[in-house]
């Protein structure tokens, strides 16, 4: 971390200097300048993220508006879809499930508003679910603010998502879907994925069987990660077989690389991706995945990552990007509160417009986002 801030206050300091505020792509270009290393290895990818993160946010002072106004230009503003984390396994809940996270997507929302009440009211009716089962580690907060239960299969742990929605007083597969965030690059090894908590050594085929299973008897509308990230021809056949049917999203297959996801596109496989500005280094190389996603007709989930700061920006981005959903965790932890108190204010202050419902649990449209202004623009 001491690295991180010194390089800050150094060599990418000086890269800067004199640039004007007002245009914070010139800031990126100078940072790519700076560091041209694959992966900024140089200064550290975390370190030129600020630096670009602070050139943004001194770019919508200077214009007098909020980042989101700035990166979307005029118009009303499109507030994404939440995507809700609910019950965690996987590195979020130290293994307790094999998959990552189950998520809540308040689909028939007519409001953002409305969206994060109805998440909030799912958690907390499946953490009282979860203790009137006697899993008394309800009480317990996971990474990103889910509830770490020690469940017997990872079909447990989806039906008790159904029941908390169902206790929240919603209809699944009506006013609210699941969503499962996978993560099969965690217990893949030696050509197979190993879901230790339920014994079982799967095939690439048989993963995809098993979660094609999930949603015939769940209402599941988007699976991240499903299976391992350089696991291409299973990612073919996983898009090929339900990518009709679901939201396919690639975190670790793509990590917000270009490149990464230009070879998704030509391989037709996934059909969205989840942006991670950190996973990039800069905000105008991270715009650069998003838009060539909404070219291909790739949807977009703007996410934070696990280990967050309870700075707001990251509702702005989603916002500004015209994204259609974001996904930062609970709502649970203030790291993931202050993001969707972000988009609260937003919807209370500004023009804006909410990018659900979703028909049948499915995006309505794909939210191109607008031809990116000139930075020098007044707004």
């Amino acid at each position: 971390m001491r690295d991180a801030v010194d390089n800050v206050n150094s060599w990418l300091a000086f890269a800067v200097a004199g640039l004007d505020v007002a245009d914070s792509d010139a800031v990126d270009c100078a940072l790519r300048e700076a560091d041209p290393s694959p992966g900024y290895a140089k200064a550290g990818a975390n370190a030129v993220l600020a630096v670009s993160i602070a050139a943004a946010q001194a770019s919508a002072v200077a214009h007098g508006t909020s980042l989101a106004r700035l990166l979307s230009g005029d118009g009303p503003l499109l507030l994404p879809m939440p995507m809700v984390n609910v019950i965690s396994g996987g590195a979020h809940a130290g293994g307790l499930i094999d998959i990552q996270d189950l998520l809540v997507i308040p689909t028939a929302a007519g409001s953002f508003a409305e969206a994060i009440e109805w998440c909030a009211d799912v958690r907390e009716a499946t953490e009282d679910l979860a203790l009137r089962r006697r899993h008394r580690e309800a009480v317990l907060v996971a990474d990103e603010g889910g509830l770490g239960l020690a469940l017997g299969t990872n079909r447990e742990a989806l039906g008790l998502l159904v029941a908390g929605i169902e206790h929240a007083g919603l209809t699944p597969g009506t006013d609210a879907h699941i969503a499962v965030d996978i993560a099969a690059s965690e217990f893949y090894d030696d050509h197979a994925y190993h879901l230790s908590t339920e014994g079982r050594r799967l095939s690439s085929a048989e993963l995809i069987g098993e979660v094609a299973a999930w949603c015939d008897d769940f209402p599941i509308v988007s699976v991240e990660d499903l299976l391992a990230e350089d696991d291409w021809d299973g990612w073919a056949q996983a898009t090929a077989e339900l990518g009709e049917r679901i939201e396919l999203i690639g975190d670790d297959l793509f990590v917000t690389d270009p490149a990464r996801l230009q070879r998704g596109i030509g391989s037709a496989s996934a059909n969205s991706v989840l942006v991670k500005v950190n996973q990039n280094g800069t905000l105008a190389g991270a715009r650069g995945v998003l838009d060539l996603a909404h070219r291909h007709r790739y949807r977009t989930v703007v996410s934070a990552r696990s280990g967050e700061t309870e700075d707001s920006w990251l509702a702005d981005v989603a916002v500004g990007w015209r994204a259609g959903q974001i996904k930062v965790g609970s709502t649970h932890r203030s790291e993931r509160t202050a993001k969707w108190n972000r988009l609260l204010e937003l919807e209370a202050t500004e023009q804006t417009t909410f990018a659900g419902p979703w028909v049948e649990g499915r995006p309505t449209q794909t939210h191109q986002p607008p031809p990116r202004r000139d930075q020098h623009e007044q707004i």
